[in-house]
Formats: C-alpha cells, structure tokens, sequence
C-alpha cells in the first residue's frame, strides 16, 4: 500500500516536472514530423493529473496572453508586440492539446482493455457454468422404438386392376346408349344444314348462269345491231 502510494506520487511529480520542462522549452519540444513531444501515459490517475495540468497551465497561458495584450497598447511597436504575444500562447496551446489529446486517448484505451477483460471472465465464467450444469444433468435414456410393420405390397392386385377396367367399360358403354338420342338428332339436324347448303348453292349457280346468258344475249344483239348497213334514202330531184 505505501509503496504504492510512493509510486504514484513519484509518477505525478515525474510527469509535472516533464511538462514544467516542455512548458520551458516552448517550440523545441518537437518530434521530427514538427508536433509536440509528449511523455507516454503509464496509468490513468497519471493521465487524470496530465489533464488537470493542462487546464491549469491553459487558464495561466490565457491570463497571460490578456496581461500581455494590455501591455502591447501601452507600447510604440503594438503589432510586433501582440504577434509575439499570440505566438507563444499559440505554442503553449500546441502543446497543451498534445498533453490532452495523449492522456484522453490512453484514458479511451484502458477503458476499453479493462472491458474487453471483463467480458471475458463473463464469458469464461458463463461456459464454465454451461460445463457444471450439463455435467450435473442425469444421461438420457436410450428408447427403444419398435419394430415397423412390413410394407404392404405397392399397386393393385390383377384382379382389382381387371375389376376397374370392366367397370369403366360398362360405364362408358351407359354413357353412349344414354346420348345414342342426341348424338342421332345431332347428325340428323347436320345432314340437313348440308343438303340445304347444297341446294343453297344450286340456287345460287343457276342465278349466275342465268344472269351470264343474259348478259351474253344482250351483247350478241347490240353486236348484230351495229353490223347491219345503213340504206340510203333516194331524195327527189328539184322542180
């Protein structure tokens, strides 16, 4: 316990001194891609006071950029003077989010890797009672089932087979006496629509001959009228 206590305190005082260090060293603490270099995060009450720090130095950082500010009114070169001062709390912030960000992003992490644990004792603990509970279930006992009946032989005998067919002969043959009437006035009515369709058509064929002889008679005659020469009349001579 105390030499847990010693560590942590130990961790906190590391981590204040490495960030009083960054805080000095300004725009020097850079790794080699230019973002600022910040000390990996061993555990979450290290990442607690990282945080807590951070929005110390960030609140000390605005209220000096706001002294700073008044006093750059105050002076000849106003511009020059509040550049400078909005480039180093700008390099103060850069920093601070980097702090943030790392301690954030450790905090996320062992959320996550204390979860993942967590489900699996769960899981662990689940298929182990899943284990004990099956192990404890009296075995089951083996039924035994009977004996199936023989199959009854597939299809009809011959007999059956011969007794359907002489009943659906007899049936069909009941049928066809039954309509033997209509099938006869059926045939009748139709042997009559054909002979007056004959005699429809005998009709029809002597009309057009008929017509063509006549039509032939009257061509004949104006033929004869037109070949027929025309008899001069005598005129009587002028007294």
């Amino acid at each position: 316990m105390m030499a847990n206590t010693l560590y942590k305190l130990g961790a906190a005082l590391g981590l204040v001194l490495a960030l009083s260090a960054c805080a000095h060293q300004g725009a020097a603490a850079l790794d080699e891609v230019g973002a600022p270099q910040v000390p990996a995060t061993l555990s979450v009450d290290e990442a607690d006071a990282k945080l807590k720090l951070v929005a110390s130095e960030r609140a000390a950082a605005e209220d000096e950029f706001a002294a700073r500010e008044l006093e750059c009114y105050d002076k000849f070169f106003v511009n020059n003077c509040l550049d400078k001062a909005k480039e180093k709390r700008r390099l103060i912030l850069v920093r601070l989010r980097a702090v943030e960000a790392e301690a954030n992003y450790f905090k996320r992490a062992e959320s996550v890797r204390l979860r993942d644990i967590d489900l699996a004792r769960t899981q662990e603990s689940a298929r182990l009672d899943a284990e004990q509970r099956a192990a404890a279930l009296p075995k089951p006992v083996k039924v035994v089932a009977p004996e199936p009946a023989p199959p009854k032989p597939e299809g009809k005998s011959v007999a059956e087979r011969e007794a359907e067919h002489a009943a659906k002969v007899a049936k069909q043959a009941a049928a066809d006496a039954a309509d033997a009437p209509r099938r006869a006035a059926r045939e009748a009515a139709y042997a009559r629509k054909q002979a007056d369709a004959v005699a429809r058509q005998k009709r029809v064929a002597q009309r057009l001959a008929e017509r063509q002889a006549e039509a032939q008679a009257k061509v004949a005659k104006a033929a004869a009228a037109a070949s027929t020469p025309a008899v001069a009349v005598p005129v009587p001579p002028a007294k």
